[in-house]
């Protein structure tokens, strides 16, 4: 029987490259019962996957050893974990609506249960500060404290305490000759004793080629051959990109990380007749807050009183605030312009819309791309390869030819620094973890590197109608009036559907409500089962419901069937209103396209990819709704039948992203080569779903193809850099025209020019 895989989550203090992920993946990967390790730079995590119990001491001392800081992510009794200020939340509960299927052919309220939200709650206390064990604290990669200056942390003063010592080496080495050798000596060793016992640690951990190795190697050789004067300097040199990878790794983490600051720390809470000032984690399901003019909105919430102009370019990027009132949702992090806003919290703040976005993309994070992965396999063939090479630049021609042994020793050990594959190996990982967070601050969630990536490859995108296409909920589109004035059809309608839930009823109300239509109570109201519902309005009889009900109680002119008849002939679903035993008036509904739906099916076709709709509604409306898109329908479907066009689809040659937000949708988003979850979806469709488009916008499956194509790019960029300006001084190098320092530099500057090119996505806008 195959035991079941557990995981446990760590926090690593001081991985600021790949090179440092894949050292301390190889380590850990080597302990007993480790099924497998996911490594994350810019999360600062790690995640192992293990069979049984896992010794926890292992995992710490072997990462430690290496010389980085590591805690365990502490569990807690809610099944939240905490560690370093970071944590790692199970999964949140947002139930969302599946209109999908939807018969509105008969105006029945009789019954109808109209599902709501559930925001299931959750009790999280404060996070616990982990602090970095001591063991690893006097090491190179030692980190900031949280919120530390990167020039105030340990590896910044061992570079500068490095440098001051060559500094002072080439003075006393002028003052006084006969010590020059000895000076520089002890300046290289103030940074290379750090180095050798990493390269040394990482060797015993089974990567024997690090960089650090080919580091000492490269500086022990040269101080043999009488230039410890550059050696010491190319340590310096060495130290010093050592520290700009750091601080370019940091920045890369501050720009996620940054958006749980968008969160106020205290929230205005309602609470036994007053309002007081609470820490904003505490907030819980269901507690109402005030949120004042200028204020941050501290939860995700639904409007309870009051309307407001919301801006929400912190969260989605949009440059235009949005007008919002009762009943409609705000999220965590976005500012109240100008109204008094209660609002009632929907999600406890380790679930609301923010702390998502951060636990996906660290967790996206922890998943390798298919370009990443061949990197990785590369690099182990790549460094054992210029160690190699770099042995035989320095022996076969002095054997073989009659080399000076001083000068191809030289040019050996400069092959080596040369060969250091720094810049190569953070090509993928830097372009991916910017790509990821950049998307995630427009609302472009996506599972990892290999989703990201895939993006670009996909050819077709099948949609889901209701809830994603279109906004999810009827509305009125066309009053026709016989012998009444619109308002006095439209407050008649209303006044019979007055307390019902039933959506095309919360259609009417809504619209007498933008009208300000004048409402009067109806006496004797009541539902008739498949019909519809009648009772008295001002002493007028009134009846609501379908054609074929409606014709039962009054006679129906020919121009008034062919009204409804030509309604119904656009996918919209037609009450008829009678009155007094005649037809006074025709409300059609429809369930609408969202307002960029069609822009967004056009920047798709722009992009070469095909659009398909797959529906569960009924082929008269698919097509109506279709046709306004511009975009091919299949209506009339279960769950199964949208699987199975997916599957058709990608028998056609075709990269398939499908495209839903219900339980119906689970099978096509599972088979689909990327399946996407639109908006605040169902947990289904959320787990199932390689992605998630969250503030549900059509257009924002263009812009993930866009970025897609937009990181891989880059990712070619970075890696024609990395081996092109290597290539180069190889052949400067064995040409004799560069030495030592400027290997170093073309290592640090490529690594640098690699990281700042993957830096430059985070300022994509799609």
């Amino acid at each position: 029987m195959t035991t079941a895989l557990r995981q446990t989550r760590f926090k690593i203090g001081g991985m600021d490259c790949a090179s440092c992920a894949s050292k301390i993946d190889t380590a850990v990967r080597r302990l007993d019962g480790v099924d497998d390790v996911s490594v994350s730079v810019t999360g600062a995590s790690m995640t192992v996957s293990h069979g049984g119990s896992l010794d926890d001491d292992k995992v710490l001392k072997q990462v430690a050893r290496l010389g980085y800081g590591i805690v365990k992510a502490q569990a807690r009794g809610d099944g939240h974990a905490t560690a370093a200020r970071a944590q790692d939340h199970a999964d949140h509960d947002h139930e969302g609506h599946d209109h999908e299927g939807h018969d509105h052919g008969e105006h029945d309220h009789e019954g109808h249960d109209h599902e709501g939200h559930d925001h299931a709650g959750h009790d999280h206390g404060s996070a616990k500060s982990a602090r970095q064990q001591p063991e690893a604290s006097s090491h190179l990669h030692s980190h900031a404290e949280p919120g530390q200056a990167w020039w105030r942390t340990r590896r910044a003063a061992l570079t500068l305490a490095c440098a001051a010592a060559l500094g002072a080496a080439y003075g006393i080495g002028h003052l006084f000759p006969v010590a020059e050798r000895w000076v520089f000596l002890a300046a290289l060793l103030v940074g290379l004793v750090p180095i050798a016992r990493r390269a040394l640690m990482a060797a015993l951990a089974g990567t024997p080629f690090s960089i650090e190795m080919l580091m000492t190697i490269a500086a022990v050789g040269a101080v043999m051959i009488n230039a410890t004067e550059e050696a010491a300097a190319v340590v310096v040199l060495f130290l010093i990109g050592e520290l700009l990878e750091g601080v370019a790794a940091g920045r890369a983490r501050a720009s996620i990380q940054g958006l749980a600051d968008l969160v106020p720390k205290t929230a205005l809470v309602e609470r036994a007749g007053g309002t007081s000032e609470v820490p904003a984690e505490q907030l819980a399901v269901g507690d109402v807050i005030v949120v004042r003019p200028g204020d941050r909105i501290p939860a995700d919430g639904e409007i309870t009183e009051g309307s407001s102009d919301i801006d929400e370019a912190p969260v989605t990027g949009e440059s235009t605030p949005r007008r919002k009132t009762v009943g409609e949702p705000v999220f965590a992090g976005t500012i109240n312009s100008d109204g008094v806003l209660k609002v009632r919290v929907t999600a406890a703040a380790s679930d609301n819309t923010i702390a998502r976005v951060v636990r996906l993309v660290e967790e996206a994070e922890e998943a390798k791309a298919p370009t990443e992965r061949f990197i990785d396999r590369f690099s182990r063939y790549y460094t054992p390869g210029v160690l190699a090479v770099g042995a035989l630049v320095a022996v076969l021609p002095p054997l073989l030819a009659g080399g000076d042994w001083n000068e191809w020793i030289y040019k050996g050990l400069a092959i080596l620094l040369i060969g250091c594959p720094c810049a190569l190996v953070i090509s993928t990982p830097a372009a991916i973890a910017a790509g990821l967070a950049t998307g995630a601050r427009r609302g472009l969630l996506m599972k990892g590197g290999a989703v990201l990536e895939g993006f670009r490859r996909i050819t077709a995108v099948a949609f889901d109608k209701t809830g994603t296409l279109t906004a999810g909920k009827p509305v009125v589109t066309d009053i026709v009036t016989y012998g009444r004035d619109e308002s006095s059809v439209l407050a008649l309608a209303a006044a019979l559907e007055q307390g019902s839930s039933h959506p095309l009823a919360v259609a009417i109300l809504d619209r007498a409500k933008a009208d300000k239509a004048t409402v009067a109570p109806a006496l004797a109201a009541k539902a008739i089962s498949g019909k519809g519902v009648e009772g008295s309005v001002g002493g007028v009889a009134v009846f609501l419901g379908s054609g074929p009900a409606a014709a039962e109680r009054a006679v129906m002119t020919q121009a008034q069937r062919l009204a409804i008849d030509s309604l119904n002939g656009q996918g919209k679903t037609v009450s008829v209103l009678v009155a007094d035993g005649v037809v006074a008036g025709l409300i059609a509904m429809r369930d609408e396209p969202r307002p960029d739906a069609a822009a967004g099916i056009a920047a798709l076709k722009g992009e070469g990819i095909r659009a398909v709709m797959l529906t569960g509604d009924n082929r008269r409306t698919a097509e109506a709704i279709a046709a306004s898109l511009g975009i091919e329908a299949r209506a009339e479907l279960l769950p199964q039948d949208k699987q199975r066009i997916v599957g058709e689809l990608q028998r056609e040659g075709l990269k398939v992203a499908k495209v839903g937000d219900g339980i119906n949708d689970a099978p096509a988003l599972a088979a689909a080569d990327i399946g996407i979850a639109m908006g605040g979806g169902t947990d289904v469709a959320l787990e199932t779903a390689d992605a998630a488009i969250l503030h549900g916008r059509v257009g924002d499956v263009a812009r993930m193809v866009r970025l897609s194509r937009a990181v891989m790019a880059n990712i070619g960029q970075n890696i024609t850099v990395a081996l092109g300006l290597k290539a180069v001084f190889l052949v400067t190098t064995i040409a004799g025209i560069t030495g030592l320092w400027p290997a170093i530099l073309a290592d640090t500057g490529a690594t640098v020019l690699v990281t700042a090119n993957a830096m430059r996505l985070l300022r994509w806008r799609g």
